[in-house]
């Protein structure tokens, strides 16, 4: 791991200017016709509210918008139509935590703000790993499988409380997830970018793995953090762990944990990101033994799309009125930044 990558971020605010026009432009990329759009009425009066269903739409429309709503996240429509002629908007807000497919070099260069999904999915996906540690260690896959058969196996399972886990990611859904496992009684270290009070460096993450039950991966995908759990960081794990990935697909080189699960250097797995979506029906993830595939779903919980509405719209309450952005990330580091 490079001393160079941070894990780490932090509430901050960026007044980002006080040209507001009369009537706002607010271009929406949407997330398709299956999909709800976002609740922007109280807009009404305040703003324009465009959208666009795909890069060609959002090409001829980013001219005229002062504020962009990457509202379907999982779309690569914002890296096809920015580069070009006229001018772009000066804030983009994306409805997600990660940030990495807005990563490209014409708005990174650019003056544009970003803004991301910071707080929503922090106590969903913690929860949801605290979930996989629970299916995994009391071995209810099995119990389910078995229970399909209608045959009668008697298991010993695992004691939870007392067990160590490693969580990889020291920003606001590492710390939920943190709070969550201890809550279960294990003992959790957190590791981030640089050591602090109540966070591991770099230094000490191989020394973590080789102890940990558990290890969850929740860092942001940056060029420093891409394909960190590899071959040699699974074969420093001991053969009792179990890996956990909520965080970007990318983080983990998925032969090499087909391969592990394969030769047993760890116990077990669960993905709930892949580096690509949806899963491919012929990928070997789906038949590698001990691994729980689950469909990028640990952070959407009933209502999670009215909750990032409410969040669009308290921001752009912030950006209409002058007062400072929150959850601005730094571009050049590939997320919100930490102390």
């Amino acid at each position: 791991m490079s001393e160079g990558f941070d894990l780490s971020t932090q509430e901050s605010g960026v007044s980002l200017r006080n040209d507001v026009p009369a009537v706002p432009t607010v271009l929406v990329l949407d997330a398709g016709p299956t999909e709800p759009a976002p609740r922007l009425g109280s807009l009404t009066g305040r703003a324009r509210v465009l959208h666009a269903a795909d890069a060609d739409g959002l090409r001829d429309r980013l001219p005229a918008a002062d504020v962009l709503l990457v509202w379907d996240f999982f779309s690569d429509a914002v890296r096809a139509a920015w580069p070009g002629e006229g001018p772009r908007p000066r804030w983009v807000h994306t409805a997600s935590a990660g940030v990495d497919r807005l990563m490209f070099p014409e708005l990174v260069d650019s003056d544009a703000v970003l803004t991301n999904a910071r707080g929503v999915f922090d106590a969903p996906i913690a929860e949801y790993v605290a979930a996989l540690v629970l299916a995994m260690g009391k071995d209810l896959p099995r119990t389910l499988e078995l229970q399909a058969r209608r045959e009668w196996r008697h298991r010993e399972s695992q004691r939870i409380a007392g067990t160590r886990a490693c969580v990889v990611g020291s920003g606001p859904i590492g710390h939920a997830i943190e709070r969550q496992l201890k809550a279960l009684g294990i003992v959790t270290a957190l590791v981030g970018r640089r050591a602090r009070a109540g966070v591991h460096g770099p230094a000490d993450l191989d020394r973590l793995l080789a102890r940990a039950d558990w290890v969850v991966c929740a860092a942001p995908l940056t060029e420093d953090t891409r394909g960190m759990f590899d071959a040699r960081r699974f074969g420093v794990m001991q053969p009792s762990a179990r890996f956990i990935n909520i965080g970007r697909g990318a983080l983990v080189v998925e032969p090499d944990l087909v391969a592990a699960l394969e030769k047993r250097w760890i116990r077990g797995a669960a993905l709930d990101v892949f580096e690509h979506e949806p899963l491919p029906q012929d990928s070997p993830l789906w038949t590698a033994p001990g691994l729980l595939v689950s469909p990028h779903m640990s952070g959407d919980t009933v209502g999670w799309r009215d909750e990032l509405g409410r969040q669009f719209l308290e921001l752009y309450g912030r950006w209409e009125t002058g007062r400072p952005l929150m959850n601005v990330v730094d571009k050049k580091r590939g997320y919100v930044p930490g102390n």
